[in-house]
């Protein structure tokens, strides 16, 4: 058995036993896929284990994160930061070796994965992410910006849609610097793949525009490496390799069957397995020596391939100086807002949405590092970066992109856009959309990545597109999910303030949540009572008996029917409310100071869901919600169908206080 068999096995005998010893986990996938990993792991990505934020490094992506023990094992193996004793803490709670990859828990991992199919649409976005850099900063003769993105994935992954979606665009844009080794196993966790699916993935992904490799046997590491080589060659298409795999290889009993896809196989098929490929050695998570030299040429290679890169760095910065402290702020997120970017909006009215549209141009010329756009809706969601163009195949220095119709994958990539590093990701459909998306979004909290949302059209007032387009649960919905920033701001100064926010958040997505309809610029808007979360808009002329809670263009309202009550003598507060999650990080003082606890006729005004509201308001408040679907009208009709005008706040406070 020569050196490469050997590392291999090790490999395998590495995932069997952390299986075994965890009793969990999925151990057919690694069974089938360790070849073909080894040998891009080997002899194929350019990655320093001893600096695994290197920034000019391969990105690898597990997509099929299910097998996240492969990954570790590699890791160990190749010298990074992750021992045996972490392998032996598989899927144990506390351990770096979680049951699927997580970004900020292990060292070397770089997408947090397990939902089939997102970690392909990262890895598109990662490999966006180097096209873009490269053509920004890329000289001749200084190449700064060179690598490629790896990923491997099951049959399950490219049944997904957001896979799909995104290798669709990924054909569309030509990203050649994208390799997807496809474990195809034709075995899922339910059974044989073609029981469901019996489509011609290659004559698809052909017709997408990707170059599509065959490798008919997965053991064979000559057929891999040559394939490998190939899809490097091939500048102007993404690659997708499918390797023919045998899920479980080894496992006399249970190969190529769903039966081990995601269950430990036991002492005695352990023995099997082993002694199927040869494995003599009786310790569990052993590792030939001769493997462990193997494997610290990657250590070694590692190291050399980033002194090279410092080397042309330094030699960059001689040559292009101004360029080279671009760079440098770009890798490193140095850029920041000036005190003229978030000046206020002269009086007048304008949509929260167009507001937002004009802070994105305003802050990208302080922050030019912004990249995104829309699913299909720039022009209504506002979302176009003024006299910039935008990414098409074999251009991709602009910061503007073409998503199509694909909201799912959009989030995904533009998630992936922002884990590859040196870009600040952001992108827009109608907030009712935001449930195609909402699987990306909560990736993105769960990773800390903190992503910008730009959602518009947010209340029933969008009047006769109809209850299809009119968000109803969407805002509660998005409050719920943990590490998830929302802000739904009143006017154009406090999109300025949630621009801020979402600019300056650095492990926390951001939610805009914004109007479509014109809406007057508030005198009293605050930027630094945005950044709080919530504060008082408009206090009572005398002692108040009540508050006025809202969000969004309800403030508007809220102020109208503040005056309305002050003319009949009743005194109340307004306040304006645009984030739950910041609000609850202040201090009690405060909290006090916008809510007095002596204030307990409190009045909520929210076009939307009740549920949450009435943590604020109390046994003492009401709120004042919609909680059924819209319909098709204008918008003005619509809200007095639905008893949500200025009379009806006015009504509703009276009887808050029994008057």
């Amino acid at each position: 058995m020569n050196t490469d068999e050997l590392s291999v096995n090790a490999i395998r005998t590495l995932c069997l036993d952390s299986v075994e010893n965890a009793n969990h986990g999925h151990l057919g996938m690694p069974l089938g896929s360790a070849p073909m990993a080894y040998e891009l792991w080997r002899n194929k990505m350019k990655h320093n284990p001893k600096n695994p934020k290197w920034f000019n490094r391969d990105r690898f992506v597990l997509t099929s994160g299910h097998g996240s023990i492969l990954l570790y094992s590699l890791l160990h193996l190749s010298g990074y930061d992750l021992t045996l004793e972490d392998l032996k803490g598989f899927r144990k709670l506390n351990t770096r070796t979680p049951g699927h990859p997580e970004v900020h828990i292990t060292p070397g991992v770089e997408a947090t994965t397990g939902p089939l199919g997102q970690g392909f649409s990262l890895t598109v976005g990662m490999a966006l992410a180097e096209a873009h850099l490269s053509a920004k900063f890329n000289k001749k003769n200084f190449p700064v910006i060179d690598h490629y993105t790896y990923t491997i994935c099951g049959d399950g992954d490219l049944m997904e849609g957001v896979a799909q979606e995104a290798a669709s665009l990924a054909g569309q844009l030509g990203l050649g610097r994208l390799i997807v080794l496809y474990d195809s196993n034709d075995t899922t966790s339910d059974g044989a793949v073609d029981l469901s699916n019996k489509e011609d993935v290659k004559g698809k992904f052909e017709a997408m525009g990707w170059q599509v490799l065959y490798v008919n046997d997965g053991n064979d590491l000559q057929k891999i490496s040559k394939a490998i080589d190939e899809a490097q060659a091939c500048s102007d298409k993404p690659t997708l390799i499918e390797v023919k795999n045998v899920i479980g290889y080894g496992s006399p009993n249970l190969q190529g069957t769903a039966k081990i896809h995601s269950n430990p196989v036991g002492e005695e098929e352990s023995k099997l397995i082993k002694q199927s490929y040869g494995w003599k050695y009786k310790e569990p998570f052993f590792v030939p020596t001769e493997v462990r030299d193997s494997f610290f040429e990657i250590e070694k290679n590692g190291i050399q391939e980033e002194e090279k890169w410092n080397q042309l760095l330094k030699a960059y910065k001689e040559t292009y100086p101004e360029l080279a402290e671009e760079l440098d702020k770009t890798i490193s997120d140095g850029f920041t807002l000036s005190d003229d970017t978030i000046k206020r909006f002269k009086p007048g009215k304008i949509a929260t949405r167009n507001a937002s549209g004009e802070m994105l141009n305003r802050i990208y010329k302080d922050y030019p590092i912004l990249v995104g756009g829309s699913a299909d809706l720039a022009s209504s969601n506002k979302t176009t970066i003024n006299g910039e163009s935008f990414m098409q195949k074999g251009d991709y220095g602009g910061p503007n992109i073409y998503y199509g119709v694909r909201e799912f994958a959009m989030a995904s990539i533009e998630t992936g856009l922002v884990l590859h590093g040196g870009v600040k990701g952001y992108c827009g459909t109608f907030l009712v959309f935001a449930d195609y998306m909402r699987s990306a979004i909560r990736h993105s909290a769960l990773m800390e990545i903190p992503m910008i949302y730009i959602f518009t059209h947010d209340s029933i007032l969008l009047g006769p597109d109809g209850p299809t387009h009119q968000p109803i649960e969407h805002l509660i919905s998005l409050r719920a999910m943990p590490n998830l920033i929302v802000i739904r701001p009143a006017d154009a100064n406090e999109t300025a303030a949630a621009w801020k926010i979402a600019i300056e958040s650095k492990k926390t997505p951001v939610v805009l949540s914004l109007g479509r309809h014109d809406v007057p610029v508030l005198e009293n808007a605050s930027i630094e009572g945005v950044e709080k979360g919530a504060y008082v808009i408009s206090p009572s002329n005398g002692t108040a008996e009540g508050i006025i809670i809202a969000t969004g263009a309800e403030v508007e309202l809220a102020l109208q029917a503040q005056n309305i009550l002050h003319a009949e003598g009743i005194e109340i507060n307004v306040v304006s409310m645009p984030s739950w999650e910041l609000f609850e990080k202040q201090e009690d003082a405060y909290k006090e100071k916008i809510l007095p606890k002596e204030l307990t006729k409190r009045l909520s005004v929210e076009m939307g869901s009740k549920y949450g509201w009435e943590h604020y308001v109390g046994l003492e408040g009401a709120v004042m919600s919609i909680d059924q679907f819209g319909a098709s009208g204008p918008g003005d009709d619509l809200a007095k169908q639905l008893n949500f005008t200025v009379s009806d706040i006015v009504s509703n406070m009276k009887r808050v206080l029994n008057k």
